[in-house]
């Protein structure tokens, strides 16, 4: 029988102190998991909240082009919002949709009306006076020669082309003074759109009935003219000024003003595309037509709206310019503006010119990020001063140089640098 043979022992030493085993670390190290995020296909409030983030993020990280068309790609029923409207007390609804104090008065760069026009002497001042004459003459000629005009359409053929000549004449003549106009872009009754968010309601009926829903608003406009540069205005204040500022607030739907719901294509437009030097507004022209005109207004008893008619067209119309222009620069309502758009606005019938200035400081309107927001956007206005009284035997009766004033001002308004 053969003898069995025992394998020699292996001897287990124990590791040393300092010696760590591989399967060691490997058991102290706790298990990675993915994070809990809510579905994306969940019909619940935090799969809502997601979907949110997510779309924010994308376009936080989009090129302006397709930031813009990601923001206005949603096409829902929206008020429309009219600079020119027939309702009582448009102004104050128009300060609560668009987060805007109104100041009477112009800001403190404007010198007083009495005083020269800075950067023109006295000469230069007669010849802008002696243009002014000009202008207003000529068009008084050629409204002799013309037909009677169409119902409701007599601002639109006799005022409007004064107006326009009004201003390419004195654009014209004060580009010698200010370089910026020489490079600037003047526009012919242009399209300007701007769409945004503010406040929200609960859904009364449908298939989404009791879901939250914000107020979509859309601004439509088109000024007479308007001209725009290459170089930002400076600020009229600081815009850590608007804090103490008011503005109403409106508890009430904005049916109620009244104002109507429709659903088309959302749009943004300065009056010019992406690429174009001249994307910063500098001074819009609009004209009051015939169904807004003070004499008219007078005669139903309503004398009271045309001061509150002029506020309105210019809140309206100056946010739309300085919100589309924001937008443009990447800025919108989850990013907010790092620098204040300014831009200024002349509205006249002819006889009388208001002028108004609007500092937007704000575009975090819904209601999201308006919360603990104190930014206020902000407009400037004067009451109406009457250009001239009228002309006889060829001569123009009671022609206002303050009114001349303030208009070269305007147009000379300009960065410091």
């Amino acid at each position: 029988m053969a003898a069995r043979m025992r394998l020699p022992l292996q001897r287990v030493f124990p590791p040393l102190r300092n010696q760590k085993l591989v399967h060691t670390e490997a058991a102290a190290k706790e298990p990675a998991y993915p994070p809990v995020v809510a579905s994306l296909t969940a019909k619940s409030k935090s799969a809502r909240l997601r979907q949110i983030q997510e779309h924010v993020a994308k376009i936080r990280a989009a090129p302006v082009d397709e930031k813009l068309s990601l923001i206005t790609r949603i096409q829902r029923l929206k008020f429309i919002v009219y600079p020119q409207t027939f309702a009582r007390n448009a102004d104050t609804w128009y300060q609560h949709f668009t987060k805007t104090a109104y100041v009477p008065g112009l800001p403190e760069k404007f010198a007083p009306a009495s005083t020269a026009a800075p950067g023109l002497d006295d000469a230069a001042f007669a010849d802008v006076r002696a243009l002014v004459t000009r202008v207003i003459l000529q068009e008084h000629w050629h409204k002799a020669k013309k037909r009677p005009p169409f119902t409701f359409r007599r601002q639109e053929m006799l005022v409007g082309p004064f107006l326009r000549n009004l201003v390419a004449e004195l654009t014209h003549s004060l580009s010698t003074f200010s370089p910026l106009l020489r490079f600037s872009s003047l526009d012919i009754s242009p399209q300007v759109n701007f769409y945004w968010r503010r406040g929200k309601r609960i859904i009364p009926k449908g298939h989404r009935k009791g879901r939250p829903e914000p107020h979509r608003f859309q601004i439509d406009d088109q000024p007479l003219s308007q001209i725009r540069i290459t170089q930002q205005l400076p600020q009229f204040t600081p815009l850590e000024a608007s804090y103490a500022a008011e503005v109403p607030e409106v508890p009430y739907a904005p049916n109620l003003m009244p104002l109507f719901r429709r659903q088309y294509a959302n749009h943004i437009f300065t009056g010019a595309k992406l690429p174009d030097p001249a994307c910063y507004g500098h001074t819009q022209f609009h004209l009051v037509p015939d169904r807004y005109h003070r004499n008219r207004l007078a005669r139903m008893g309503q004398s009271d709206q045309v001061e509150v008619f002029l506020r309105a067209n210019a809140m309206a119309s100056l946010f739309a310019w300085t919100g589309a222009q924001a937008m443009y620069q990447g800025f919108w309502n989850f990013e907010d503006v790092a620098r204040p758009f300014v831009s200024q606005a002349v509205i006249s019938d002819g006889h009388f010119f208001s002028f108004f200035c609007y500092q937007l400081n704000t575009v975090a309107l819904s209601v999201e990020t308006d919360a603990g927001n104190p930014r206020k956007n902000l407009l400037w206005g004067t009451e109406s001063l009457r250009l001239y009284e009228g002309v006889q035997d060829g001569e123009v009766v009671g022609l206002n140089d303050d009114v001349i004033r303030l208009l070269v001002q305007f147009l000379l308004n300009q960065p410091s640098s």
